[in-house]
């Protein structure tokens, strides 16, 4: 539920006195909700009842349509810059052979370039169990294969007859940083030659 749908407005704001701050911030003082509802309906705006829980509550004179437009756009702008990282997983064997630790560790790397979080798995298979050390190794290997990119956040633990381990991108933030950059520049690349056209 947003924001705007929870805010009184006009006639629905029941309380005897309120603290009025008008629609350019400005505090005009305690008065009666008739006189605030008159003095918004006079300016052409709606009453809103900003700050239910003071004491008096506080409202607003505000153009609520244009409000609720602004708190949706508001939303939308923010689930558009929201980034769902995924768990991908790359499944190992306590006897891996070189090329598929390779092949796997490819694929691991591609994973976290792009954003996604990688959890690594072995399963001991009969007396396997007996030698997780060996499991240990390969997990420790394959974490200083990926390294570039990424960073253990969960380090290899058993868990029944799995060892597990979770590997997370390493500076997320900075490459997005970067990419924002570079698209800046290359707007400002772009804008030059308009600019010596004019």
């Amino acid at each position: 539920m947003d924001i705007a749908t929870e805010l009184l407005i006009n006639e629905a704001i029941r309380d005897r006195e309120i603290r009025l701050i008008d629609e350019n911030g400005e505090q005009l003082g305690v008065m009666t909700t008739q006189q605030a509802l008159a003095l918004a309906e006079e300016r052409g705006y709606d009453l809103a009842k900003i700050q239910p829980s003071a004491v008096p509550p506080v409202c607003k004179l505000l153009d609520y349509d244009k409000y609720r437009y602004e708190q949706s756009k508001r939303e939308r702008e923010n689930r558009k810059n929201q980034r769902v990282v995924d768990i991908k997983e790359v499944q190992l064997s306590a006897t891996i052979e070189e090329n598929d630790v390779n092949t796997k560790a490819k694929m691991a790397i591609r994973f976290l370039e792009n954003g996604d979080k990688v959890k690594v798995s072995i399963r001991f298979r009969g007396r396997q169990i007996t030698h997780s050390e060996i499991g240990l190794k390969v997990m420790q290997d394959f974490a200083d294969r990926c390294k570039e990119v990424s960073m253990v956040e969960r380090r290899p633990l058993l868990d029944g007859r799995n060892m597990i381990m979770v590997l997370a991108p390493k500076a997320l933030k900075a490459s997005f940083a970067e990419k924002k950059a570079k698209k800046e520049a290359q707007a400002k690349e772009n804008a030059a030659p308009q600019e010596a056209q004019e």
